[in-house]
C-alpha cells in the first residue's frame, strides 16, 4: 500500500473536519485508493487547540514554512484562507514540487492563472473542489462529468448567509437588518458580513466556475458585484405575488462575442427547483449543448461537507489522475471578452413609486414602447387609506441593460415619479 504524507495547514473548522474525516474514513479510503493518507503535521496560530484535536502522535507547530519545507510530507492542505500569507505558501510548497490542495476562492480568483502555471512547471497538482459549493462536487462535474458538453451558462446560490437571509425575509416578513442580526447569532454570518451580503464571496466562486465552464483565465475583476443589502421585504413580497423569488445569484453566460460574468439580487421563477433553495444550502444549475440544464445541490459550507471535498482532492492525487485545472489544456485557455454590465441582456422587475393620479400607467408603459422593450407582467398596488401614492410593479421581456437604464431615467425624470426605481434582475433558467 502507497503511502501519502499530508501536512495540514490550519485547523480551524474546515481543518478540523478533515482530520475527522480521515481519522473516521480511512479504512474506506484505503478500500478505494490502496493508500494509507496520513496527516504527520499540523500548523496553526493555536498551538494548545491544535495539538488537543489531533493528540500526540502528530507533529504541531506555529510555523507553516516548516512543513511546506519538509521533505517528508508530499501533499499541503492549505485552509488558511486569505490571499497575502496562504498564496506565499502555496508558492513555496509548489515550487519545493509538493501537491497542493485548498480551499481557498479568494486567491483562486485572483492569481490562479500564475499559480496554475507554477503547478505545471513544477509537475505537480494543485487542486481545489472545495473551493466552490462546500460538499457540492460540482467542479468536477463540470471538469469531468459535463467534458462532452460545451458549457451554456452556469447560475448558482453559491453563498449560504446571503441564501439564509433572504429565505427568513421571505419566510418570515422581517428586513433585511432583522435577518442579518438572526443570521449572525446563529454562527451563519461573521460579525463583519461584507464579504457575503455584498457579493464578494459569490465572485470569487462564480470566476472559479466561469474559468471552469468556459476555459477562460481567472478573471474575478471583470465579475459585475451587486449584493442584497439594498433589498426591501415588499420586493420580496411583489416577487411572490408575480410568481417569483429573489436568490443572490453568480450567473455566467457565454454568448457570440464574449461572456457575462455577475454577481446580484435575481428574480427566478418559483416553479425552478433552484429557486425552492431555502436556508443554508447552496445549488448550481449547469446548462450543457447536449445535456440541457443540470441541478447540484447540497451543503455549501461547514466542516465536513467542505472537508469532503477536500479529501476528494487528495484522493485524485494518490490515484495519479491528471486532469487540467481548468479542464482544458494548458495551450487551449482562451481569452474571451468579458462583457460590461450595461450590455448584459436579462428581464427586468422595476418597482415604481408615483403619485396616484390618472395617465401616470400610460406614460410609463409608452416609454417602454418607444425603446421596443416589451412588459411580460405588471402589478398595480392599491393605495392605503388616506394615502396619495402607490407601488407600480413591472417585469420586463429580455432588454439589454442600458435601455432598460434609459427607461428608467426616463421614468425617474417624470412629474409623478417619487423617489429612484428599484431594478432587480430576471432569469428563467430555461433554456
Amino acid at each position: 500500500m502507497k503511502r501519502m504524507n499530508i501536512g495540514l495547514l490550519g485547523i480551524g473548522t474546515v481543518g478540523g473536519g478533515v482530520f475527522e474525516l480521515l481519522k473516521s474514513n480511512i479504512t474506506e479510503i484505503q478500500r478505494k485508493t490502496a493508500t494509507d493518507m496520513k496527516i504527520i503535521a499540523v500548523a496553526d496560530k493555536d498551538i494548545a487547540r491544535a495539538k488537543e484535536i489531533v493528540g500526540s502522535s502528530i507533529e504541531v507547530t506555529n510555523d507553516p514554512f516548516k512543513l511546506v519545507a519538509d521533505k517528508e510530507i508530499d501533499v499541503i492542505v492549505e485552509l488558511i484562507g486569505g490571499t497575502t500569507i496562504a498564496k506565499d505558501l502555496i508558492i513555496k510548497a509548489i515550487e519545493n514540487k509538493k501537491h497542493v490542495v485548498t480551499a481557498n476562492k479568494a486567491l483562486l480568483a485572483n492569481f490562479g492563472n500564475e499559480l496554475f502555471e507554477l503547478a505545471k512547471k513544477n509537475n505537480v497538482t494543485l487542486a481545489f473542489e472545495a473551493s466552490v459549493a462546500g460538499g457540492i462536487p460540482i467542479l468536477k462535474s463540470i471538469r469531468e462529468g459535463l467534458a462532452g458538453n460545451k458549457i451554456e451558462w452556469v447560475a448558482g446560490i453559491i453563498n449560504g448567509t446571503t441564501n439564509f437571509i433572504l429565505t427568513e425575509m421571505r419566510e418570515k416578513g422581517i428586513t433585511f437588518a432583522e435577518a442579518l442580526s438572526e443570521a449572525q447569532s446563529l454562527g451563519f454570518a461573521e460579525s463583519d458580513p461584507t464579504f457575503d451580503i455584498e457579493g464578494i464571496d459569490a465572485a470569487h466562486k462564480l470566476t472559479i466556475l466561469a474559468g471552469l465552464s468556459f476555459g477562460i483565465p481567472m478573471s474575478f475583476k471583470d465579475v459585475y458585484v451587486e449584493g442584497i443589502t439594498t433589498l426591501e421585504q415588499k420586493d420580496i413580497q411583489y416577487a411572490d405575488e408575480l410568481g417569483y423569488r429573489i436568490k443572490l445569484l453568480g450567473i455566467a453566460k457565454k454568448r457570440d462575442k464574449g461572456i457575462e460574468l455577475r454577481v446580484h439580487p435575481t428574480l427566478i421563477p418559483e416553479k425552478r427547483l433552484i429557486a425552492n433553495v431555502n436556508g443554508v444550502m447552496n445549488a448550481v444549475v449547469v446548462k450543457g449543448n447536449m445535456i440541457g440544464p443540470t441541478l447540484y445541490y447540497g451543503a455549501g459550507a461547514g466542516a465536513l461537507p467542505t472537508a469532503s471535498s477536500v479529501v476528494a482532492d487528495l484522493i485524485d492525487i494518490s490515484r495519479s489522475s491528471h486532469v487540467p485545472p481548468h479542464g482544458f489544456e494548458d495551450n487551449k485557455i482562451d481569452k474571451i471578452p468579458i462583457y460590461k454590465i450595461d450590455d448584459a441582456i436579462s428581464g427586468y422587475y422595476l418597482r415604481i413609486r408615483v403619485s396616484d393620479k390618472p395617465g401616470v400607467l400610460a406614460e410609463i408603459t409608452k416609454l417602454f414602447g418607444d425603446k421596443k422593450i416589451s412588459i411580460d407582467a405588471m402589478l398595480q398596488k392599491e393605495p392605503k387609506e388616506y394615502e396619495s401614492e402607490a407601488d407600480i410593479v413591472i417585469l420586463s421581456h429580455l432588454a439589454v441593460e442600458k435601455d432598460i437604464n434609459v427607461v428608467i431615467h426616463s421614468i425617474e425624470s417624470l412629474p409623478a415619479t417619487i423617489g429612484n426605481v428599484i431594478k432587480i434582475r430576471l432569469e428563467e433558467l430555461s433554456k
